[in-house]
């Protein structure tokens, strides 16, 4: 039997080569999908349930994966980070926000959007008649890139994973990715934001709306009428959903 710790840090591997593996299942490449048997040897040998597994038919939730994640070691941003950023909301939200990354605020205080950005984002959440507490908030990457960098692949390919299960735990019916990185990796293209925006895009049944990042609009002000365009189309969406 592995000790306790031991037997933590050995989940926290396991779980992040089983994301991976996942990882590359999801971009179309063979023989990634880890089969059962080794599933079950996984959980013989750390005294439980490897990281992930659930129950058949058992819908994983968000402290699920939150726990899944733990002190996340599977790529270098976690050197220099001060807090793990996982997201924060309405469990059940039908509209989840996307963003890129924690900046400095974010990466001191745990949460996403919090600097001015963020309260950029919650002026804008409320323009739309919702509230923070009434939407889902998260990122791509979940720890700060040095200096605000633009992740790199291998950093947004260790954390996707955990995005799309956050995305499947809250089942929303509406993304809005705020800028380049989160619409390219939601959408799995290259294209630029500005040809993105503007129109919803279908991912597994989630109707997905690219616009500007809140931080562009700090930059640029006379854009953010290109992104209330955008975000009253998702409004209108959104309330023919409801009728």
């Amino acid at each position: 039997m592995i000790a306790t710790p031991d037997r933590e840090r050995f989940h926290h591997l396991a779980g992040g080569i089983a994301d991976q593996l996942r990882f590359l299942a999801e971009c179309g490449c063979p023989g990634f999908d880890p089969p059962p048997e080794i599933l079950d040897i996984l959980k013989k040998w750390a005294g439980g349930p490897p990281p992930g597994a659930r129950r058949k038919g058992a819908q994983e939730t968000l402290d699920d994966i939150r726990r899944d994640l733990g002190d996340c070691r599977r790529c270098g941003l976690c050197t220099g980070r001060t807090c793990i950023v996982f997201g924060r909301g309405n469990p059940d939200a039908r509209l989840v926000f996307v963003g890129e990354g924690p900046g400095y605020e974010e990466d001191r205080q745990g949460a996403p959007f919090v600097g001015e950005a963020g309260r950029l984002l919650t002026r804008i959440i409320e323009a739309m008649g919702e509230t923070r507490d009434s939407v889902y908030i998260c990122n791509v990457v979940k720890c700060r890139p040095p200096d605000n960098r633009t992740p790199q692949s291998g950093e947004i390919a260790a954390c996707l994973p955990f995005l799309n299960r956050q995305i499947t735990a809250v089942r929303p019916a509406f993304i809005c990715a705020l800028g380049a990185v989160a619409a390219r990796t939601l959408l799995q293209t290259e294209a630029p934001i500005s040809e993105l925006r503007g129109r919803f895009h279908d991912v597994g049944g989630v109707r997905v709306m690219p616009t500007f990042h809140p931080a562009f609009l700090l930059r640029r002000p006379e854009r953010k009428r290109e992104v209330w365009e955008d975000l009253k189309k998702v409004m209108g969406a959104m309330a023919q959903k409801t009728d």
